[in-house]
């Protein structure tokens, strides 16, 4: 009776070794039920872990969908794929696929934002680049909590979305980017540019709605700080703005050449119409506009015009200015086919 009893134990002991090393073979043998070639995995925010085991064997990764089901099933955990594009090495074994899926970090893309961009550009190079769409963006970039958050007032981020260079995660979701980009201006920002913005009497909008002018008038960095005076200097005199630019965001649409009769365009953004700044932003400036406008030059000019070789004559009098446009008029003549 004895002997029978531990024969059965010790078959029981076999059993369950037995079973172990099958569960073990099971979890941890490589190449049992995975491609012995890299392969491409993307997962788009919220797919399901079924959606996601059935995407792996249709792209070769594993040839049946239950062995890392069970895998996951035995360590649940493993079931929390993050959203991202992965490339999975060859010959996993099932536990090993699971953990790779579950612990890898989210790779980032290297997006460049140039300065001068509005936000449906923005919104377009980010949904490009990134795992989202350009009007989730466009909403995120008018959430009214994320816009109360960082102060503004306006009914968009239009202006706050500091152009650069950045690593965004992949799956970054709308929200993440916009709040991202916002919060790169608010780093930039800092309390000693505050104060020069308040000596000269410029609030966080306004400085940035003259900034967005001055970025969109020129490219170069070296004369944004003349530019940036011009227009100061017409505020301080009472003088409109004329600041062709601002008839173009009022128009919508692609930049073209202005006719007169574009600037008989009824916006409050048309600013030979209306005196003083527009309501807002018209672009997202870079940070040499801002300083731009923090830091103009001591001038009296009041206008200026396209040199025709891309700078631009400046002026103090009508008759200055009236010369420069027919320096412009006659480079734009020698230079037409």
């Amino acid at each position: 009776m004895v002997f029978k009893k531990k024969n059965l134990q010790l078959s029981l002991l076999i059993g369950a070794i037995m079973v172990l090393t099958v569960v073990v073979s099971f979890l941890f043998l490589p190449g049992l039920n995975s491609s012995s070639s890299i392969t491409r995995l993307t997962v788009h925010r919220g797919t399901g872990f079924r959606t996601i085991l059935d995407e792996l064997r249709h792209n070769g990764t594993i040839a049946e969908t239950w062995p890392p089901l069970l895998t996951a099933s035995i360590v649940p955990k493993l079931r929390n794929i993050k959203p991202g594009r992965y490339i999975i090495p060859p010959g996993m074994s099932n536990f090993g696929l699971m953990y790779y899926l579950h612990s890898r970090p989210q790779d980032e893309v290297r997006v460049t934002l140039p300065e001068g961009l509005g936000l449906s550009d923005i919104a377009r190079i980010l949904s490009k680049n990134l795992d989202i769409d350009s009007t989730g963006f466009m909403a995120a970039a008018s959430d009214r909590t994320m816009l109360l958050k960082y102060g503004i007032t306006a009914s968009n981020a239009e202006g706050y979305l500091f152009p650069g260079t950045y690593h965004f995660a992949w799956a970054s979701t709308p929200h993440e980017a916009a709040v991202f980009l916002v919060g790169r201006f608010h780093h930039f920002y800092t309390d000693s540019l505050k104060n020069v913005a308040s000596k000269r009497g410029l609030k966080t909008a306004s400085l940035l709605t003259l900034a967005s002018i001055v970025e969109a008038e020129t490219p170069l960095d070296a004369e944004k700080p003349v530019v940036a005076s011009v227009y100061l200097n017409r505020l301080k005199t009472k003088m409109r703005l004329q600041a062709d630019p601002t008839v173009q965001y009022a128009l919508g649409g692609t930049a073209r050449r202005l006719y007169y009769k574009d600037l008989e365009a009824d916006s409050p953004y048309n600013t030979y119409r209306y005196n003083g700044l527009p309501p807002g932003p018209i672009c997202n400036p870079g940070a040499a506009s801002i300083l731009a406008v923090l830091n103009p030059t001591e001038c009296r000019f009041l206008y200026f015009v396209a040199t025709g070789k891309g700078g631009h004559y400046f002026a103090e009098s009508l008759a200055e200015h009236a010369a420069n446009i027919k320096k412009y008029r006659k480079v734009r003549l020698n230079t037409l086919p």
